[in-house]
């Protein structure tokens, strides 16, 4: 075995394979649809995005679909649609980014974290239902890097408890859960389409429900023009004409336009990322130190696009290697996506323990509530510690198994060259990750 890169030697990755990593795929189609609504001046307007609605609720296999500007936006939507005010709380994951949870402030709620399954990464079961009281008025499931939720068991006790389940879509479009597509399965699902994601349309999110009520308050909301006397449900009418929160959420209809496009190619286009992504790990399988963030085969469960595409790091088989010198040796092979950690843990964060946002003499986390709700840092271990287990990986995008077959030898090399790395082994920072890392709603 040559030396590792890092330490001289010759560099595992020979080729470009600018192609495999290219996203979002835009073509002349999507070109001429957004130049449609440009030369006419149709970016302020609804009908196109309605369509974009109509065609998205067939996809995701629910009766109604709103767009929104942004994914943030969608999912203080699903907030409100779900009915959560003040004095009321919302249990959500510690280990996601902010946008899952944060707008419940401005509603007058105030979010209470959860621990994630070390494996999945998304929001512990076994550390929600102790966490819910008579306040708790929602659930957020957070598919996190693409890993569905264990849906069964959140709705189990959400259900039993009467609380929503709102479900952030954001990392996982098209994912499948024991067969059944992610965001569907909750009382409301809700998710950033903005460039970068595994389903990009521009500067976008877009919300979908079976729900009636929730899809209608969402409306009333944030979309003043769509909000008439017409509306199924009855005690909104009287308030028909402006919007509820006061907020201008609809979706510029150049996403909209582009939305219609990509929405068509993005079931093939995710069948090729998932077999890429899928026979990288299949190759690594075995290896000492890595992990595979992917549902077990024959679960009937996929990873969607494969946003974010994380791997799990085993320090002790590595001699204890830290992350962070792992990367540094992968990078340097030329395998340039590989960076230790994720999001910081939101709970650790000021804001939710010290800021006063609204002026209420006291910090925003506590103003409406009945008792401290604060979560101090050392109160969320799994979540805390997480980010020296977790590194990014290659996110492909074609099945280009020469690409591929080199990405895996070089991360071969490190691991089997890892003893070399121990001496000047850096360690980790006390918290990897980031505030604005995966910003993405």
């Amino acid at each position: 075995m040559s030396a590792l890169a890092i330490l001289g030697g010759s560099k595992a990755i020979t080729s470009e394979y600018e192609d495999v990593f290219a996203w979002p795929i835009v073509t002349k189609e999507d070109e001429d649809a957004v130049l449609e609504i440009i030369r006419r001046g149709g970016m302020s307007g609804v009908e196109v995005t309605m369509e974009f609605e109509k065609e998205f609720a067939a996809w995701q296999g629910t009766r109604y679909a709103l767009g929104h500007s942004s994914g943030t936006a969608a999912i203080h939507g699903a907030m409100y649609g779900c009915k959560v005010g003040v004095g009321d709380e919302v249990i959500a994951p510690s280990l996601t980014y902010w946008a899952s949870v944060l707008q419940c402030y401005s509603l007058g709620a105030t979010p209470v974290f959860a621990e994630v399954d070390p494996n999945r990464l998304t929001i512990d079961p076994d550390d929600i239902e102790h966490r819910i009281t008579s306040r708790t008025k929602a659930i957020v499931a957070v598919h996190y890097c693409g890993y569905p939720c264990d849906m069964d068991r959140i709705m189990e006790i959400a259900r039993r408890h009467g609380v929503k389940v709102i479900e952030d879509v954001s990392h996982a479009h098209g994912a499948l859960y024991k067969g059944r597509k992610v965001g569907a399965i909750g009382d409301v699902g809700a998710m950033s389409l903005m460039s970068g994601k595994s389903l990009a349309i521009g500067e976008a999110g877009i919300l979908a429900t079976d729900d009636q009520e929730i899809y209608e308050r969402a409306l009333a909301f944030g979309h003043y023009e769509r909000f008439t006397a017409e509306l199924g449900t009855e005690y909104l009418r009287e308030f028909a004409g402006l919007p509820l929160g006061g907020y201008k959420y609809r979706m510029h209809q150049a996403s909209s336009a582009m939305g219609r496009v990509q929405l068509k190619h993005y079931d093939a286009r995710m069948a090729e990322i998932q077999t890429a992504m899928n026979y990288f790990w299949d190759q690594l399988e075995g290896q000492p130190g890595i992990r595979a963030h992917r549902p077990p085969k024959g679960s009937g469960g996929t990873m969607g696009g494969w946003y974010s595409a994380r791997g799990l790091y085993v320090p002790e088989e590595l001699g204890g290697l830290s992350v962070t010198r792992f990367c540094q040796a992968v990078n340097a092979e030329g395998i340039p996506y590989s960076s230790p950690g994720a999001n910081s843990a939101l709970h650790t964060h000021p804001l939710f323990s010290e800021c006063d946002v609204y002026g209420h003499g006291k910090p925003t986390r506590i103003a409406n509530s009945d008792r401290d709700l604060r979560q101090l840092p050392g109160s969320l271990p799994v979540s805390e510690g997480l980010g020296k287990r977790l590194m990014g990986i290659p996110w492909f995008k074609k099945m280009n198994k020469q690409a591929i077959d080199e990405y895996v030898a070089g991360y071969k090399k490190v691991i089997a060259g890892y003893k070399d790395l121990l001496a000047d082994d850096p360690g980790d920072a006390a918290s990897l990750g980031g505030w604005h890392f995966f910003a993405h709603r």
